[in-house]
């Protein structure tokens, strides 16, 4: 069964809360044993992905849209919180940066992705990039 998107209002942005948890699979797998700059035993990354984890993980399909913008929102919190750790511990990459782009992209907020993205190392000139 394919997974269907939501379509966020007003903006219009299209939320897919199954493949934003697929992309919380990935960062865990860059983030899960980093040891430097700071050991990620020393930052709460953890406790972060847990909470997206918690959040997202019982949607394998997209809701109704009422219910996929407020599950969308609540996922943003954790994932702001994803990435001021992130950044403060100093784990940065273009393939982070990658991830946290699509993430907030999923969650229908592709502008606030796209700068969060660059504090974690998405090169600006990627042409991966809106």
């Amino acid at each position: 069964m394919r997974a269907r998107m939501c379509r966020m209002e007003p903006q219009g942005h299209l939320i897919n809360l199954p493949h934003a948890m697929t992309i919380v699979g990935r960062l865990v797998y860059y983030l899960e044993y980093r040891s430097e700059p700071v050991p990620v035993e020393q930052t709460h990354v953890r406790e972060a992905l847990a909470a997206l984890d918690e959040i997202l993980r019982p949607y394998p399909d997209d809701p109704p849209l009422a219910e996929g913008v407020k599950i969308a929102k609540a996922a943003a919190e954790p994932a702001r919180f994803l990435v001021s750790e992130m950044a403060e511990a100093g784990y940065r990459g273009d393939r982070l940066g990658q991830c946290v782009r699509n993430l907030f992209e999923c969650l229908g907020m592709p502008e606030e992705g796209a700068a969060l993205s660059l504090e974690c190392g998405e090169r600006p000139e990627s042409p991966l990039r809106p």
